[in-house]
């Protein structure tokens, strides 16, 4: 029986690209010289480091910008409250990656709603989605990629005939 799983998935090595592409361009823009800003990157966590609040509106966009070009969706970019001090300016910003729980049902619950004729299951970390007929299987995947109110990105993986 034809199958897919449905997940959300951060590729961390274009992510580190995107930093690092983001860093070049603070490093050699004018508006920046003096200010000893950056970005620096632990795990899924991009932490801004600058002079001023406007400044770090600055970052965020060249970020964007960055990881766009990366094929990296903003969905998955969570901005944390910057911390504002008198020479520094600091701000967190959580990559997501996984599905959680309350996403997770969102998505079982609109599959069925839109009464296809596949299984649902949840795995954890994905869903698998299990159908007779191919067909049923891609009417799902457009269905899904119409969906606005998902706040994270979905990939279908591990299609099977």
């Amino acid at each position: 029986m034809p199958s897919f799983d449905i997940v959300s998935e951060l590729d961390k090595h274009e992510l580190k690209n995107a930093i690092d592409q983001a860093n070049k361009e603070v490093t050699t823009r004018y508006d920046f010289k003096g200010t000893d800003s950056c970005f620096e990157l632990k795990d899924t966590t991009v932490t801004m480091i600058t002079a001023s609040d406007f400044q770090l509106n600055q970052m965020f966009d060249i970020l964007v910008q960055k990881a766009n070009r990366r094929g990296i969706d903003i969905k998955c970019m969570e901005q944390k409250d910057p911390d504002i001090q008198l020479k520094t300016a600091k701000q967190v910003i959580e990559m997501k990656e996984g599905l959680d729980a309350p996403l997770a049902k969102k998505i079982i619950k609109a599959i069925k709603d839109g009464k296809f004729k596949v299984q649902v299951a949840n795995q954890g970390d994905s869903i698998r989605v299990t159908g007779k007929k191919r067909d049923d299987l891609q009417q799902v995947m457009q269905m899904l990629r119409g969906m606005d109110e998902l706040e994270l990105p979905l990939q279908f993986n591990n299609f099977r005939d």
